[in-house]
């Protein structure tokens, strides 16, 4: 794997970020215009990529079902920020490594993206971007994870994945773009933060 990619993705995390613009692109139609509550929260999450064998990839998890909002979604792995973190990178680096098993000393961090609110869970997420020079030998937590998903990024690079689905529930109706991973549906925050994501690597790759 040509690790030049690396170097000119951590240079480019350092610049000024796509932003809300990139994330508005796989936001549902109903999604609420918020930026924040007083009772919002802060979590991390991580991009975590690794060469497979050469090609660079990255890994999704698919949540159980449990009493939540979140339950049974596609996500990076990451949480909530705990008061004993430093940053909220190490959370997404500290949670990875209790929900997939990476160990924080095999991931480089290469940058942030811009934070994203939730607004059905009142929580603002702020994604890290890793690495890891070999493929990490993962090992899930039964009760954060259901099984993972590791996609190369010239698939997700490729725009034939992006779909659009209707939605109806409860409290709302209207559509919803994805990204078809593997059979898998990612959308919603994940979605968002994918998309801000891949317009960076995009640009490096």
């Amino acid at each position: 794997m040509d690790t030049a990619i690396i170097s000119k993705l951590k240079l480019k995390l350092a610049e000024p970020l796509p932003g809300r613009t990139a994330q508005l692109r796989m936001a549902p139609t109903f999604r609420p215009d918020i930026y924040k509550t007083e009772h919002s929260l802060k979590a991390g999450v991580l991009i975590l990529l690794f060469p497979k064998p050469v090609e660079l990839y990255t890994v999704f998890m698919k949540r159980p079902k449990y009493e939540g909002v979140h339950s049974d979604q596609i996500s990076f792995p990451g949480g909530k920020f705990e008061k004993f973190d430093q940053s909220l990178t190490d959370t997404a680096i500290r949670e990875t490594n209790e929900e997939i098993g990476v160990p924080a000393k095999n991931i480089q961090v290469i940058g942030t993206l811009s934070p994203l609110f939730i607004p059905v869970s009142e929580i603002e997420v702020f994604p890290t971007v890793g690495f890891c020079s070999l493929k990490p030998v993962f090992k899930i937590d039964p009760s954060e994870v259901d099984y993972l998903i590791e996609e190369s990024l010239d698939n997700l690079l490729n725009p034939e994945i992006k779909r659009i689905k209707p939605y109806s529930g409860e409290k709302f109706t209207g559509q919803i773009p994805y990204y078809d991973v593997k059979g898998n549906h990612v959308w919603g925050a994940t979605a968002m933060i994918l998309s801000e994501f891949l317009e960076i690597i995009h640009s490096v790759l």
